[in-house]
Parts: structure tokens; sequence; C-alpha cells
């Protein structure tokens, strides 16, 4: 897999982890966490590395 991707993929992690920690944490009337945001983006990204290595590649279909 390109380096980038895999940047990528972290940045937009963050990103969106980032984003739903705030708002989750505004509706419950809890204060933002970033430390924890920035664990569970981490924990996210690695899960999402692996699912993409478990998962098997299509085989190409062949044509006759």
């Amino acid at each position: 897999m390109n380096p980038l991707a895999y940047f990528m993929t972290l940045f937009w992690t963050f990103l969106l982890t980032h984003m739903m920690a705030y708002v989750v944490s505004s509706m419950n009337g809890v204060p933002y966490e970033f430390m924890m945001a920035n664990i569970i983006a981490v924990a996210v990204t690695v899960l999402l590395f692996v699912i993409g290595a478990v998962i098997p590649k299509p085989e190409p279909a062949e044509h006759h």
C-alpha cells in the first residue's frame, strides 16, 4: 500500500473521530477530551488497517 494512503487514512480517521467526539460530548454535556479522541482515532486507524489486510482480495473474473 502506498505510504500516502496510510497517511490519508490516519488523517481522515483523526478528523472524523474528533468531530464525532466533539459532537457526542456536546450532546451529553461533558467536556471534550482531546487525548481520548486521539486514542480512539489511533485504535480505529489500526482496526481499519487490520480489516483491510484480513479481507480477501476478489479474484478477477475469467472471460471466455
